[in-house]
């Protein structure tokens, strides 16, 4: 199902400010959060943790396809993912989860799919 102008919009300007988006693991909020670990595409260099989140803002202006699935965690609420071009044929797996103002990133890591 694609998703709206309006949640793409709410994606791109909380994911664009550090004050509006975080990527902390918790019990209710599991993360793979891995930017150091996962290398641009176009350099081979590893993603630094701004790096990533500026990443996705750029993907998502860019009109990439997001996905949403029903997260286990927290039970029923929405996840928004996006896959994208990683290294040398990898892919690149991103999850996120919109709150109440922010975004919380969920998954950033090399796909194993």
């Amino acid at each position: 199902m694609a998703v709206s102008d309006d949640i793409r919009k709410q994606l791109i300007q909380l994911a664009g400010s550090r004050r509006t988006r975080t990527s902390v693991f918790s019990a209710a909020r599991p993360t793979h959060w891995e930017p150091a670990s996962v290398r641009r595409h176009d350099t081979g260099e590893a993603f630094t943790p701004d790096g990533a989140w500026s990443h996705i803002a750029e993907l998502l202006a860019s009109g990439v396809e997001i996905e949403t699935i029903v997260l286990d965690k927290p039970p029923g609420r929405t996840g928004y993912v996006v896959l994208c071009d990683g290294w040398d044929g990898e892919t690149i797996y991103i999850k996120l989860e919109l709150g109440s103002g922010m975004v919380m990133g969920r998954s950033f890591h090399v796909s194993t799919k």
